[in-house]
């Protein structure tokens, strides 16, 4: 029988200089143990661990600490240390000899004040290190900052059993362009696991029917009632102070034009821990209908911009990219805009005959690609369905209408 303990302000001895012991050397220096090492022949790298070593064959008038490693592998020297346990009080380690061990070392994880040791009580240390390694999965990211958060507050005589921090997570969700089929294994796994998924008008039915638990509708629509961004993050923290686990669905992917980032500083400033799965953009869905965004000896790079702004401004800062050679453009909320794009671009000189594609929810069982030019934009956004991108580069012309 054993039972885990830790003790404090303890100084070891590890006795071998080889492999095993520079193992052992790092553990301790790791969880910031005090040691000396004295071993007849000692591996170069030990004194990057330990400053304190002997070269020397092991004598008993070395055994000066209560608790000691035998990392030699040397019968002789475990002999010579079983002997000196009948008159000397030590706790001693034989490395992978378990009956002559008076404690073992656990699979550690150390995470700031919190250390978790698994132990198999000598029978397999990797079983041990399998298991630690499965419990690290598990531990909330912002488990170091909770426990300052309670350490400070206990030292003030304030006992707070509140955990509701470690209970509560967002997951800010890349839901992709829409086919529920694009959505990445991570994504779907995430949705199965949350407590309430908050979703706007761009996430497609087929991705709500695989949502199993409560749906909150937060529409961000352009003209039509919706709700602030600020009144979202106050929705997502309300939802977390009950100890939930909060999925917020994003159409493409959150940190390209979804305003994710502002949802992870928000939250995260309150304290929460906050994990980002990726999706698909539109941007780059365009590949779903066989149109390349790059292609060689036509298009050898591409930029993605939004034409909408805060505070409804008009974006048009990216149409001099119009210009560049071999270069493909995709914009996204620009379909509302186009008026204003055909016109700038023609303003600083750009082909009238400039080729552009207006895809229309795309991925969806529903989409719609207009091939047009940049004389005839205008025309052909105003039958196009929203959401829509739009593309512009030669990229075009290769798409078999």
């Amino acid at each position: 029988m054993s039972l885990p303990i830790l003790i404090k302000n303890q100084k070891v001895l590890l006795i071998g200089g080889g492999k095993v012991a520079l193992q052992k050397a790092k553990v301790l220096k790791e969880n910031k143990i005090e040691f000396r090492v004295v071993a007849k022949e000692i591996l170069a790298n030990i004194s990057e661990f330990c400053d304190d070593i002997i070269v020397k064959e092991f004598e008993e008038n070395d055994l000066k600490e209560s608790i000691v490693i035998d990392a030699t592998g040397n019968e002789e020297i475990t002999k010579k240390l079983l002997e000196l346990k009948k008159t000397k009080n030590f706790l001693l380690n034989v490395v992978d000899k378990p009956k002559f061990c008076d404690f073992y070392f656990m699979a550690l994880i150390n995470r700031g004040d919190l250390k978790i040791g698994v132990s198999s009580n000598g029978a397999s240390p990797s079983v041990a290190q399998f298991i630690r390694d499965e419990i690290k999965k598990i531990l909330p990211e912002n488990i170091e900052e909770v426990l300052k958060e309670k350490k400070e507050l206990r030292q003030k005589g304030i006992i707070d059993k509140n955990l509701t921090k470690l209970k509560s997570k967002l997951f800010l969700i890349g839901a992709g362009p829409g086919d529920a089929e694009l959505l990445t294994i991570k994504a779907l796994k995430t949705i199965k696991k949350c407590d309430v998924i908050l979703y706007d008008h761009l996430i497609s039915e087929e991705i709500l029917e695989l949502v199993e638990c409560e749906k909150v509708y937060v529409g961000k629509e352009k003209g039509k009632h919706s709700k602030k961004q600020e009144e979202i993050n106050e929705i997502i923290l309300d939802y977390l102070k009950k100890g939930k686990v909060v999925g917020r669905l994003k159409s493409g992917d959150p940190f390209i034009f979804g305003r994710g980032y502002e949802e992870l500083e928000a939250i995260t400033k309150e304290g929460f821990n906050v994990e980002l799965i990726p999706g698909i953009s539109s941007a780059t869905a365009i590949s779903h209908l066989n149109l390349p965004i790059t292609s060689r000896g036509v298009s050898k790079s591409f930029s993605v911009h939004s034409a909408h702004l805060r505070g409804n401004r008009v974006n048009l800062d990216w149409i001099e990219e119009l210009k560049k050679e071999n270069h493909t453009v995709v914009v996204l909320m620009g379909l509302s805009r186009a008026g204003h794009i055909a016109k700038k671009a023609l303003e600083i000189g750009i082909d009238e005959n400039y080729p552009v594609a207006i895809i229309s929810n795309i991925t969806r069982k529903n989409q719609k690609i207009i091939k047009t030019d940049i004389k005839n934009l205008v025309q052909h956004a105003k039958k196009a369905e929203k959401p829509a991108i739009l593309v512009f580069g030669r990229v075009v012309d290769l798409k078999k209408f």
